[in-house]
């Protein structure tokens, strides 16, 4: 068992405080820690008691087990442990700190305005008893306050915010996997203060809704280092072209090893400029500039939350404050199940229950359905996501759901209504994706899944319920009118 680090033997512990920032290589704090010499607490706490703290949706909960499962594992092989508690991080914390005399804490930094006021506390409070405590950027390349518009401004609008941050210098590059660990262990009452993973209830028992989760995913640092490999070499080919297409294996799904930080996005951006530099990927600089952009909406996403830190639950446009939203439950349930009797949005909701992640263009469709074909409020969509999805941002989630809304920043105007029909003819053209996830529509020809009319699934009579496709809720004419005639009620 070691207790003593290189260069501080016998000297007071320092505490890493891992949160949404998952992994070994590439993670400053970890680094700093290691760098100190001193011999490590290394520590995550499961705080949903804290004011403010949004508590995670289900399928984050599942994901969260496994990254944590493999993190205590890797931490194990390299000397080290992890140690989880479970309570207010500010309480803990401080008790952690001064029982254990440590003397110095580092943590990556998080951008929600929950988490921060949390952190500004910790850090005053440890500060101020003679502690050492530092932080670092680890989860964006550019820091959101470091990119202001020509005014010196927070951005609202995506394409100047990317050419800020294309212009900018470049991110660092990504730390190596620390060598070796040395742990402190802990004695007296904090022994009974940490917990077991299992005690943490992360995964569903009964009933066992994570069976095609378990089956689609693989968590942790070690799966989003091979997915991230994998999608470079056969992936990131004609990415450009194809990234829109749900029925073709064209996206990278690297997003809950973002979010989780099992992945950094700094590995991310330099292995796929490594990739196209040397050839390896075979693909071309506009596929490269393309996948990089979908890393830039994420910073974006960060740079709005930073500066508004209620975007999941406040319009960015307050004149959305006043929209008639619709309270109509069977409608809202009928879209989360998959029974709206549009396929490319039953299609989507069904893989979104079954996976816990949806194609980013059907995630648009179905967001716009509910939103405009239903006119109900974003935020019944925003929180189911929330639930439902293995990679629910704080950041992302809540941004996207505004920009379909058109209250967001840089969003769509809300007049920009997508036809699902139309949609699903232009990017699920042989209507694999819809046979795949709506069983019911596995017999029909696929000139007949997206064509609007009598004699399309749409518009077919019920049958038995086995196999029965459901009628379309809403039609799409008559609702495209009532959401424009509820805008237009809204003025200036």
């Amino acid at each position: 068992m070691r207790s003593r680090g290189r260069g501080h033997s016998g000297s007071a512990p320092a505490i890493v405080w891992f949160r949404d920032d998952l992994r070994l290589a590439d993670n400053p704090a970890l680094a700093a820690g290691v760098a100190s010499g001193r011999p490590l607490i290394c520590l995550y706490i499961h705080d949903e008691e804290s004011e403010g703290v949004r508590p995670l949706g289900g399928a984050s909960k599942w994901w969260l087990h496994g990254a944590l499962d493999e993190l205590g594992r890797s931490l194990h092989r390299l000397g080290g442990e992890l140690v989880i508690m479970r309570g207010k991080s500010a309480r803990i914390l401080e008790r952690v700190a001064t029982e254990c005399h440590a003397g110095s804490m580092f943590w990556n930094r998080r951008y929600d305005g929950a988490g921060r006021a949390i952190d500004e506390r910790i850090k005053a409070a440890l500060t101020a008893r003679g502690m050492a405590v530092k932080s670092f950027g680890a989860l964006l390349l550019h820091e959101p306050w470091t990119l202001k518009n020509a005014s010196g401004e927070p951005f609202r609008v995506f394409t100047p915010f990317w050419r800020a941050a294309l212009s900018a210098p470049d991110p660092l590059s990504p730390l190596p996997l620390p060598k070796r660990l040395s742990r402190h262990a802990l004695t007296g009452s904090l022994q009974g203060l940490a917990c077991s993973l299992a005690s943490l209830e992360l995964e569903p028992r009964a009933p066992d809704w994570a069976a095609g989760l378990r089956t689609t995913w693989k968590r942790g640092e070690n799966a989003g280092q091979a997915r991230l490999a994998a999608f470079l070499e056969e992936g990131l080919r004609g990415y450009a072209n194809d990234r829109d297409r749900p029925d073709k294996a064209s996206t990278s799904r690297l997003s809950p090893y973002l979010r989780f930080g099992n992945l950094s996005p700094r590995q991310i951006r330099q292995g796929a400029m490594t990739a196209v530099a040397s050839g390896a990927a075979r693909a071309s600089p506009r596929d490269l500039d393309t996948f990089l952009a979908e890393l830039g909406w994420r910073e974006f996403s960060y740079h709005l939350l930073f500066h508004n830190p209620e975007v999941a639950a406040e319009n960015l446009n307050r004149r959305f404050d006043r929209m008639p939203w619709r309270h109509d439950r069977r409608a809202l349930r009928a879209w989360q199940r998959g029974e709206t009797g549009y396929a490319l949005v039953d299609a989507g909701m069904r893989q979104l229950w079954s996976t816990g992640w949806m194609h980013n263009r059907v995630r648009m469709v179905t967001a716009s359905f509910l939103i405009k074909h239903l006119l109900i409020d974003w935020r019944e969509g925003e929180r189911w996501f929330w639930d439902t999805l293995v990679d629910a941002d704080p950041a992302n989630n809540a941004a996207s759901w505004q920009w379909v809304a058109g209250s967001g920043a840089d969003a769509a105007p809300f007049f920009r209504i997508f036809n699902p029909i139309l949609q699903g003819q232009k990017f699920d053209p042989h209507a694999c994706y819809a046979k795949r996830w709506i069983p019911e529509l596995a017999a029909f020809p696929a000139d007949l899944i997206y064509r609007p009319g009598a004699d399309s699934p749409d518009h077919l009579p019920f049958g038995t319920p086995s196999k029965a496709y459901a009628q379309p809720i809403v039609e799409h004419g008559s609702a495209r009118r009532r959401a424009l005639e509820a805008f237009q009620g809204l003025g200036e």
